[in-house]
């Protein structure tokens, strides 16, 4: 293998209320703030080079026109696909329709900024 995603960084208006979002959604913690306003956070006890990217919460007050190229998938580990989804939606998601038929095995959510990502209802195991 040549290379792994370490990080992933998110363009926000808000690092602080996306920070918390996501920390809550994948169990993260923070693991450091830059002097650009950015806030890294990762899987608790490692740091970076881990088994999972950390993600870096970027701020930005460049609008972001129409849906971005990339989304994140996420997957229950230790609950159902419907708990999963009411345990998200209690945390600030919100859903979106792109679309769907409704016969998707899937749910198409929203971050509290509209960054869309999806919630399969695969269970993985946790790392």
């Amino acid at each position: 293998m040549a290379c792994r995603i370490s990080e992933l960084v998110i363009d926000c208006a808000g690092p602080e209320r996306l920070a918390g979002f996501w920390s809550e959604v994948l169990g993260y913690v923070e693991l450091g703030r830059e002097e650009d306003g950015s806030i890294e956070i990762r899987p608790p006890d490692t740091g970076f080079g881990g088994t999972r990217p950390v993600l870096v919460l970027s701020p930005s007050d460049t609008p972001r026109a129409g849906k971005l190229p990339l989304h994140l998938d996420v997957s229950p580990t230790d609950r159902s696909q419907e708990a999963e989804l009411q345990r998200l939606l209690a945390a600030g998601a919100r859903p979106v329709d792109v679309g769907q038929t409704g016969a998707e095995s899937w749910h198409v959510l929203a971050d509290p900024e509209g960054n869309e990502f999806c919630l399969l209802r695969a269970r993985i195991q946790p790392l």
